[in-house]
């Protein structure tokens, strides 16, 4: 695949076999995010476990001191008083069962987040294969099967992002926008890394951080030193 003019010339500022301080990095990620949009930072990690066993699963959620720069929509699965709570709290849209046919029969799916309390998920379950694949069920985890619908969503929208191996054992997240500063950009990642190092499986034998890449969305990555990431 031939790479564009603009993404040749970033890929000049960072050395393949370099593995880079967080400094360094976050400079190098925000200097080659040139593209006409605000472009968002992602951090790439590469887990020295085995997600296809229960007991090597690392999944979790964390609240980004300085959000994500994107507009979240939340949607949440209630009943009475709760549905209430959670509009008041910020929700973009709050119901119960009659969302279930918009959702299934007209593909409505204008929502990022899907928050349920424990008595719905009978009626979100239903929902499991269109949710499911896109990464938007509910989970305990998670924390967005709770009853205190408020929190979830205030934390949601303050910037909580949630973490997860995908088959191939690496995590991928969004850390901020191209213009955060690098101060913002350095306590996301840091806030999320603590996270996922606090979320080490008991089971995971050898060296836990495998890679720890960080990118803009049109730009090269940049490895991280997980060795100095470790030992922080």
């Amino acid at each position: 695949m031939k790479k564009g003019k603009r993404y040749t010339e970033a890929a000049k500022l960072v050395e393949k076999t370099t593995l880079y301080d967080l400094d360094e990095a976050v400079s190098i990620v925000k200097k080659s995010a040139s593209a006409k949009f605000d472009e968002t930072i992602e951090a790439h990690l590469r887990l020295g476990v085995d997600g296809r066993h229960a007991d090597q699963q690392v999944r979790g959620a964390v609240v980004l001191p300085h959000g994500t720069g994107k507009k979240v929509r939340v949607l949440v699965f209630a009943k009475g008083d709760k549905v209430d709570q959670a509009l008041a709290a910020g929700a973009d849209y709050a119901g119960g069962d009659e969302l279930v046919p918009k959702i299934q029969n007209d593909g409505w799916l204008d929502f990022d987040v899907v928050v349920a309390t424990p008595d719905m998920m009978g009626v979100v379950g239903r929902l499991g294969r269109v949710l499911g694949p896109k990464g938007l069920m509910p989970n305990p985890k998670a924390g967005t099967v709770t009853m205190d619908v408020e929190k979830a969503v205030n934390d949601i929208k303050a910037g909580k992002i949630e973490y997860r191996l995908d088959k191939t054992n690496i995590i991928h997240v969004p850390i901020g926008k191209a213009s955060f500063t690098e101060e913002q950009l350095k306590d996301n990642f840091q806030t999320l890394i603590d996270a996922v190092v606090k979320a080490k499986p008991a089971a995971a034998k050898g060296q836990y951080l495998k890679s720890v890449v960080i990118a803009s969305t049109m730009g090269p990555g940049v490895k991280l030193n997980t060795v100095k990431l470790a030992d922080q």
